[in-house]
């Protein structure tokens, strides 16, 4: 089972491959992936890697936290999993009937 990394603070130079070959110093990388604006298909400064065990993620986190790449400062955490899909449905159910402002 992969272990999913938030990699926040990219340069918006990076690409989803570079993303790869960095984290890959950390151990298996199944996958890496540079976020990217729909609209102008920039990066939008973050991404997600996926490691092969929880022990490489770990030693991610420990490698890469804090440290400058190409002049920016990376956050990488573990990625929180299920999250807002699945709790963001209720504020939109109902479309708008009862709102009184």
């Amino acid at each position: 089972m992969a272990h999913k990394l938030f990699i926040g603070g990219l340069p918006f130079s990076t690409s989803s491959e570079r993303l790869r070959e960095v984290f890959a110093q950390a151990g298996g990388v199944e996958s890496a992936t540079v976020v990217m604006e729909q609209d102008t298909g920039r990066s939008r400064g973050f991404g997600f890697v996926e490691m092969a065990s929880a022990e490489e993620a770990d030693a991610a986190v420990k490698k890469f936290n804090g440290q400058e790449m190409d002049g920016r400062t990376l956050k990488v955490e573990l990625a929180k999993s299920g999250g807002a899909g699945g709790s963001g449905g209720g504020y939109r159910s109902g479309g708008g009937r009862g709102a009184r402002y």
